[in-house]
């Protein structure tokens, strides 16, 4: 399988906006969840958020209200809507796809938010 390929990210100030998209070449039917991780700088990962194959989905409460992941199955791809970012958002993001054969993770995407 082909590692998801990931875009966005970047540099932005606190109380900005990013979009990172995430494609998959995973068939949609195989697909069970798409999302997203973070690690910060000698932090473990941590989930973000995941939207589910039925269409629902989940945030961790630090992200809850500011960031919003969505899903365009024509294209096999996730995004994760970022607005009101904090200092504190600054991470390496991770993009996961959970399918029937396995999980799969993307190269990783930089955000950095200044303050």
């Amino acid at each position: 399988q082909v590692q998801p390929v990931e875009s966005g990210g970047g540099l932005v100030q606190a109380g900005g906006s990013l979009r990172l998209s995430c494609a998959s070449s995973t068939p949609t039917n195989k697909i069970r969840a798409m999302g997203w991780y973070r690690q910060a700088p000698g932090e473990q990962r941590e989930v973000v958020a995941m939207i589910h194959r039925g269409g629902g989905d989940n945030y961790a409460d630090p992200v809850k209200g500011r960031f919003t992941i969505s899903r365009d199955n024509a294209k096999n791809t996730v995004y994760l809507q970022m607005n009101s970012l904090k200092p504190e958002d600054t991470a390496v993001y991770y993009c996961t796809v959970l399918s029937d054969d396995g999980m799969q993770w993307g190269q990783g995407s930089q955000v950095t938010v200044s303050s």
